[in-house]
């Protein structure tokens, strides 16, 4: 049940680049949490691509300047260990800079900051149930054994 929102400046990502970007993502995320990329697994795994007006981003308090991306992945406590988390990261960015057109070593690299929010056990729920992690890893375990 991850979920990825990726706030960036209007007209920065040409639109052909935004569902390339959505696809990749949702892979992303759900091959670094372990999970398997199954329809239950797709379903369960948003992305959210929030644009906002030019002038809505100041950088050092100041309108303008080079636009800048916040991705903001929310995944339950637990889904990701520290080595997952770092792959995470580093092929977020990878994908954010592609779609935008940025170098991702280069001067804008910075440009792109990545956070990772983690739902404590217990707060996270779906249909008018909390959600377990230990039922997510229980269905990811049935969704391997039907795809087998």
């Amino acid at each position: 049940m991850p979920m990825i929102d990726v706030t960036f400046p209007s007209g920065v990502v040409e639109s052909a680049a935004t569902a390339r970007l959505q696809e990749e993502l949702a892979t992303t995320l759900l091959r670094w949490e372990g999970a398997p990329d199954t329809e239950f697994f797709r379903e369960i795994t948003w992305v959210y691509l929030h644009e906002v007006a030019r002038g809505s981003l100041a950088v050092g308090g100041r309108p303008g300047g080079a636009p800048r991306f916040r991705v903001e992945v929310t995944v339950p406590e637990g889904a990701l260990s520290q080595r997952r988390k770092d792959g995470l990261v580093a092929d977020v960015h990878a994908a954010v800079a592609q779609a935008a057109g940025l170098d991702p070593q280069g001067s804008q690299a910075l440009h792109v900051w990545t956070l990772i929010r983690e739902v404590p056990e217990g707060n996270w729920a779906a249909g008018g149930q909390t959600i377990r992690f230990a039922d997510l890893k229980k269905a990811s375990e049935t969704e391997r054994g039907a795809a087998s």
